[in-house]
């Protein structure tokens, strides 16, 4: 296929040698113009997040900002052709990717209150509904304070369930529960939900023009579907009243009927760190789990179900992000004669520097370095948001992570052995396997 490259005004088959993914990347070899595709990843996810940011504390966007641009330039201009200064840049997005969650976690616990945990009622809807789906925890105060008192329950999907942790949002009794699983899974739920469906950030799926159901979509801020209806300047009259218009639910049950768990975030987790030190020392607790990311349609996920549902009665699990929804509906029990949860669900993939957090205060504790404590990560792949997350915790210096259920497509040989032999990263493969080499002796 011939292509047009930009930067040298010339069309010739493959792109000047390059691979053609990203503008500006002509005379650059394959490896660098895959780390500026990460790159570019990296950005869209770390974009998602300055902007949740940016709706409560704009004064902190911009270092953000600021690593956004000098990206940008690195990507879209020959400007740079080292690999090594190309890892760096990459260890840039991922500081900043830090930064941002970290932001956004004192933030969203500032305004609306640490989370606690709370046990959510699932797939059961009544009377007129509207389902919000996606991350904006700003959005979704100002719905639950326009819809008070007007006859209409609220309810969350995917990553909006652990809006249910925040002690604020717990004050508005018509926020009812959450329906459905992980976000592929929107076209579906709404062919039979019977009210509105909003979507108030990325992670959507378009519908299609005769899926029935266009006049009962909304969107918020920049997400758009052609057909469905703007919410624009915090106006919710219209999706208000199309509620309203819409029949009531009477009870009608979206697959099993359930309950899932939330609400662990990091500050809570925190306060059982007597408990949990007491655990380690005496062998209750013998190894932590991270098990977080992006889920993707597909049979390879059960994979995270399996791993999690396999491991010994000693090992705590820590979530975040929608891959929890392949295993969340587990009833993993607490570790024997603690009190403390097998299963912590730290929140939205925002709130993954969690893991962190709790890490770094067992390192405290312990006096062991963090990639020296009883702690396994394995990851989810999918989209952008999984690639920031990932620099960050690359820009740590944390290793040892698994990755699956397989890996990006823009990551080549190369690329991967380098970070193989400079992260020690290693793609799942299956269970049985896996916990042999993950699982401490």
């Amino acid at each position: 296929m011939s292509m047009f490259c930009y930067q040298c005004e010339m069309s010739q088959k493959g792109g000047c040698g390059s691979t053609g993914a990203v503008v500006g990347t002509c005379g650059k070899d394959e490896n660098l113009s895959r780390l500026q595709d990460i790159m570019i990843f990296g950005l869209k996810g770390l974009s998602a997040y300055r902007e949740h940011l940016n709706s409560f504390k704009p004064e902190l966007t911009k270092e953000i900002d600021d690593v956004m641009s000098e990206t940008l330039y690195f990507t879209l201009t020959n400007v740079n052709f080292n690999f090594n200064d190309h890892i760096n840049q990459l260890m840039k997005i991922g500081s900043a990717g830090v930064k941002v969650m970290s932001h956004l976690s004192e933030t969203h616990t500032n305004k609306f209150g640490i989370p606690t945990p709370v046990v959510v009622p699932q797939n059961k809807v009544e009377g007129k509904a509207i389902l919000v789906s996606g991350h904006d925890l700003d959005f979704f105060e100002k719905l639950l304070i326009a819809t008070q008192d007007k006859g209409i329950n609220v309810y969350t999907h995917s990553e909006m369930l652990p809006a249910h942790g925040y002690p604020e949002f717990r004050k508005y009794p018509h926020l009812k529960g959450n329906v459905g699983k992980a976000w592929f899974d929107q076209a579906k739920l709404m062919e039979k939900f019977p009210g509105t469906f909003v979507v108030n950030t990325n992670c959507i799926v378009p519908p299609k023009k005769d899926c029935g159901y266009l006049d009962r979509l909304f969107t918020y801020k920049i997400v758009g579907v052609e057909g469905s209806t703007p919410i624009v300047d915090d106006n919710f009259d219209a999706l208000i009243k199309r509620t309203l218009e819409c029949e009531d639910a009477n009870g009608v049950d979206f697959n099993e009927t359930t309950t899932l768990t939330t609400g662990h975030h990091y500050k809570t987790v925190l306060t059982l760190a007597p408990q949990i030190l007491k655990a380690l020392e005496e062998g209750k607790i013998k190894q932590f789990f991270v098990v977080a990311g992006c889920d993707a349609p597909g049979r390879g996920g059960e994979y995270y179900r399996e791993l999690t549902s396999s491991l010994p009665k000693d090992c705590v699990i820590i979530t975040s992000s929608c891959g929890k929804f392949r295993f969340n509906d587990i009833d993993f029990g607490e570790i024997e004669g603690t009190g403390i949860p097998r299963y912590l669900d730290l929140g939205q993939c925002n709130d993954s520097n969690g893991a962190v957090e709790i890490a770094k205060a067992l390192s405290g504790a312990l006096n062991t370095p963090i990639n020296d404590l009883p702690v396994s990560i394995v990851l989810s792949w999918m989209e952008q948001k999984a690639v920031i997350i990932l620099l960050a915790l690359f820009s740590l210096g944390v290793k040892n992570i698994y990755l699956g259920p397989k890996p990006p497509q823009f990551v080549n040989e190369d690329i991967f052995n380098f970070l193989a032999e400079n992260f020690y990263l290693t793609l799942t493969t299956n269970v049985k396997d896996d916990l042999e080499k993950l699982l401490i002796a």
